[in-house]
């Protein structure tokens, strides 16, 4: 393995935020890869949100969903029309997701705020080990920075009162809340996107996927070592080369 890339292994591993809240040594916040998903993270997304608790899936979703609820909704996400953001950690567990939906204006409780055709509303949910990492502003920032270059001014959220971290999230934005019964609808206005705005998406794009590319291969390659030596899973030894990466989701 060369110099340069035991660096950045080591850069990408030491720094992710990991379950457990734990800290890196160094006081700066850890690092957060955000990737946009595809159809082939359905998987993800599924143990993701079954693992939510009760008061998270509340939270998330504005009632106690039950497994089979939630399932639904994760068979029905349209990738086609909306974007969907994942945070990963290096076993490839999705510690954050937010889902960007797209509508027509006239759909929204917050069609007069804007004259665009088409609103975006956002949903974030992370997972209670990773919470106080930034992963929920992370999800926000780059959700912002989509509708941003897809020509989308509005961007809405609506969720309960009591959920605080959202609360925080989008008060942080400068977000306008209307609060009403138990309720709250947060918008905000989101400037014109120009070159380089379009470029930073591209790239945080672009480093996502080469930490989960990284995350993957080193994972099927402590599988591989597994099954030769024997250690913590079956096999004669006599197994061929470690598998390639899974398809990028």
């Amino acid at each position: 393995m060369s110099t340069s890339l035991f660096s950045l292994l080591k850069r990408l591993w030491h720094r992710e935020p990991q379950p457990g809240g734990a800290e890196p040594a160094k006081a700066d916040k850890p690092t957060v890869f955000v990737k946009e998903l595809s159809e082939r993270a359905r998987r993800h997304l599924m143990r993701h949100f079954l693992a939510l608790e009760d008061k998270d899936r509340l939270l998330r979703f504005g009632s106690k969903l039950s497994d089979e609820m939630v399932a639904r909704y994760v068979e029905h996400i349209d990738f086609a029309r909306d974007t969907v953001f994942g945070v990963y950690d290096r076993r490839l567990r999705l510690l954050g997701v937010g889902h960007l939906a797209f509508a027509p204006r006239e759909s929204s409780r917050v069609s007069g705020a804007t004259i665009k055709p088409v609103v975006a509303e956002f949903g974030v949910s992370v997972s209670a080990a990773a919470r106080g990492l930034g992963v929920g502003t992370k999800l926000f920032m780059r959700a912002s920075m989509r509708c941003r270059n897809a020509d989308v001014d509005t961007l809405y959220m609506h969720c309960l009162s009591s959920n605080k971290v959202m609360m925080h999230i989008a008060s942080k934005a400068g977000m306008e809340i209307h609060r009403d019964y138990g309720e709250a609808d947060a918008y905000l206005k989101i400037k014109p996107a120009n070159s380089a705005t379009v470029f930073q998406e591209a790239m945080e794009e672009q480093v996502a996927m080469l930490d989960y590319i990284v995350k993957a291969n080193f994972k099927a390659l402590l599988k591989w070592g597994a099954r030769v030596t024997g250690i913590g899973a079956k096999g004669n030894g006599k197994d061929g080369p470690p598998p390639a990466a899974p398809p990028a989701s």
